[in-house]
């Protein structure tokens, strides 16, 4: 170390530093460099179809992209998802290839194929090597033209579709999201979101009609960046898209979003959740108007990232969120800004107060030198960096060129941004960002945030499907169970775990009355003994409550037991509960519960026990052993549906559980004796199956 010390000393003078320490101002910054974009070359050919080349020869790869006018706005009212799902079956199968066959030709030479959708538009791109380009064109003309949509290949897209829907709406962020977009867009199709019943209303003549009425050469944009050279590529589209030729039907009118005259507060009133989301913002403008340049600078300021205000005072100064940002979004039509938050449900309000504090700040002040000098180098320094790779540079192109923007807007990028003045700034964030007509949406736990929230503004009420919801619904009466003897009668399940399409475990069920109780035994087992769990419940036979709770579980060789009673309003005992390092400790339990307590281990065993009916929403009080807490469950029941386990093909409710830790669906037997066949966790790869 002492060796060290002297290099450094010794290597100051040379560098002209005082001995006293480094220079205590700044150098002057330089003049920026110019940007080293690839010059590109632009065609329109006769069909109606542009295309651009961007030849960048230093590395051997070419990025393919071809977009249609085909987005989500283009959905019919209805079938929200059409876009979406036409996207992913482009690639499942042709007049001459399977699906297997494109994925393996593709793969076969290192490449990558996809297509995907977003609210404008519906894009097909390809990457692979750059002596691989014949190749990427023929898949690439074939998708697009020959496109057959399997049937199956449907309903598989429609599974996996449905399975991340639902995980979506297990996440509080992006339920905030869904409700903002419909609040601040009302009618206009960018503030529309799919639904369960609107996957499932798309059908494989409507695919079919979608891709051959929008994925059309007029009006779309076909980019080629990479090593490459453009008469090849004028040769390659000649062949692939031979006799191409229409335009797509005119889009929708859009309507004007909604215009608020008052700032409002939505409350989306989600059960049990521990935070709160809270996303604030409106729309602004068309892609093309210059005001976005001061307005992404004074974006950046107020929530851009690490450094910006609102990071720095909601999470390092009041430690209330892990991070808090605010941004600017461009759409062809109308875009928005908003700021969004995660904060502690018990300053949710001092939050929310703080956010619209800095969102006056940002209007009326003008921003330091130090500030607007931090944001612009910020993102005049990043912009390099995202047109390094062929694949970046034909999105950035792509881009632009579907939004309008003009053909000098990647090169003038950064002069503009740097031009940019702090009061530049403030006017353009005094017209977009409208502190008076601000739309708010909260997530999280009504009955703890109205009152909080009413504080600070107006409140309006909805619950996670948006029905609208009065403060009294938000502690609900939780319902007093009256089961039907007719569904608990005694018998024998068994089921299988599934992770991922493969069977990992087992679970076998005894269901038994003794005297008035019924008895609930559970024996449940994977990984070849690495986990092995037997569980007993003993509740009433009329009403559910609990009694008595013993549970053993062996984890890789460690035992651990379980016993609680349930009594004179209490339950006592020890229990099993998670530890953070995923291990499972014994802890002791002494607490108060509600009269009719419902053991939260047999909650799935005791809805499915109730009378059923489509619509029907039946509240339970449970209580949660593995976090000692009293919860409320709710079952919303849906219509029948098909379901197919190894046990066979049942006639089922759709029961969709919130209130634990993982939200779940159910699926319930029509006919009694009713029978959970099957079990999801949303978000999870987990699926417990009746074999039985």
């Amino acid at each position: 170390m002492r060796r060290a010390a002297l290099a450094v000393l010794a290597i100051v003078p040379a560098l002209g530093l005082s001995a006293q320490g480094l220079p205590t101002t700044p150098p002057k910054p330089t003049r920026l460099a110019p940007v080293r974009f690839p010059p590109f070359k632009e065609a329109m050919l006769p069909n109606g179809l542009a295309v651009v080349v961007i030849e960048h020869h230093e590395q051997p790869v070419v990025s393919v992209s071809l977009s249609f006018r085909a987005g989500a706005i283009y959905d019919p009212a209805g079938k929200e998802g059409l876009s979406e799902l036409t996207a992913e079956l482009l690639s499942k199968g042709t007049e001459t290839r399977t699906a297997e066959q494109i994925a393996s030709t593709i793969e076969g030479v290192g490449g990558r194929l996809s297509a995907s959708s977003a609210e404008d538009f519906l894009t097909i791109s390809a990457d692979a090597l750059s002596d691989q380009l014949e190749l990427v064109f023929d898949l690439l003309g074939d998708v697009t033209l020959h496109s057959t949509f399997p049937t199956g290949e449907l309903d598989l897209a429609r599974t996996r579709s449905l399975s991340a829907l639902a995980l979506q709406l297990s996440q509080p962020g992006a339920v905030a999201q869904r409700f903002f977009a419909s609040e601040i867009y009302g009618r206009n199709p960018y503030g529309r979101s799919a639904t369960r019943d609107s996957y499932r209303a798309v059908t494989v003549e409507d695919v079919t009609q979608f891709a051959h009425e929008r994925l059309r050469p007029a009006g779309a944009l076909l980019v080629v960046a990479g090593d490459v050279a453009d008469a090849e590529v004028r040769d390659l589209v000649a062949k692939a898209f031979a006799g191409w030729r229409g335009a797509p039907p005119s889009g929708p009118a859009l309507p004007a979003p909604v215009t608020r005259l008052a700032p409002e507060i939505l409350l989306v009133h989600r059960q049990g959740s521990a935070q709160a989301n809270i996303v604030a913002g409106n729309p602004t403008i068309l892609p093309t108007d210059p005001i976005y340049y001061p307005g992404r600078v004074a974006s950046q300021v107020l929530g851009g990232g690490a450094d910006s205000r609102l990071f720095l005072i909601l999470r390092e100064q009041k430690s209330w969120t892990y991070g808090a940002y605010a941004a600017l979004r461009r759409h062809r039509g109308l875009g928005y800004w908003q700021a969004t938050a995660e904060v502690r449900t018990d300053v949710a309000d001092s939050a929310l107060v703080e956010l619209l504090h800095q969102i006056d700040r940002i209007r009326t002040d003008v921003v330091p030198d130090s500030e607007l000098t931090a944001a612009k180098g910020f993102l005049v320094g990043s912009f390099p960096l995202t047109i390094e790779t062929p694949s970046q540079i034909a999105s950035q192109v792509a881009n632009a060129k579907l939004l309008g923007l003009g053909d000098d807007y990647l090169r003038l990028y950064r002069e503009r941004l740097s031009a940019v003045t702090a009061l530049q700034a403030r006017a353009a964030a005094a017209r977009l960002f409208r502190r008076s007509a601000l739309t708010v949406v909260v997530v999280g736990d009504g009955a703890r945030l109205y009152d909080r929230l009413r504080a600070i503004g107006p409140v309006r009420i909805v619950d996670v499907d948006g029905k609208t919801l009065t403060p009294g619904d938000l502690n609900p009466l939780v319902a007093t169970v009256t089961l039907d003897p007719r569904q608990l009668e005694s018998r024998t399940e068994s089921s299988q775990v599934v992770v991922q399409g493969t069977a990992r475990g087992f679970a076998v069920a005894d269901i038994t009355h003794v005297g008035d109780s019924v008895v609930y035994s559970e024996h449940a087992g994977a990984g070849n003994g690495m986990f092995d769990q037997r569980t007993t419940v003993v509740f009433s036979a009329a009403d559910a409550a609990a009694r008595r709770l013993d549970q053993v579980m062996i984890r890789q060789g460690t035992k651990v037991e379980a016993h609680l009673v349930y009594a004179g309003g209490r339950v006592k005992g020890n229990n099993l509960v998670p530890q953070p390092d995923g291990s499972v400790q014994q802890v002791p339990v002494d607490t108060a519960v509600p009269p009719g307590i419902v053991d939260e281990n047999v909650a799935p065993l005791v809805g499915s026990s109730l009378v059923l009916a489509p619509g029907q929403t039946v509240r339970l009080a449970v209580f949660t052993p593995s976090e000692v807490a009293t919860k409320v469950l709710t079952f919303r029941v849906g219509q029948p549906e098909t379901v197919v386990v190894p046990a066979g093909t049942f006639q089922a409710y759709r029961v969709d559980v919130t209130g634990p830790r993982v939200p779940l669906v159910l699926y319930v037997t029509v006919d009694s004796p009713h029978r959970v066949v099957k079990q999801e966790f949303v978000g999870q790869p987990a699926v417990i199956e009746l074999v039985k």
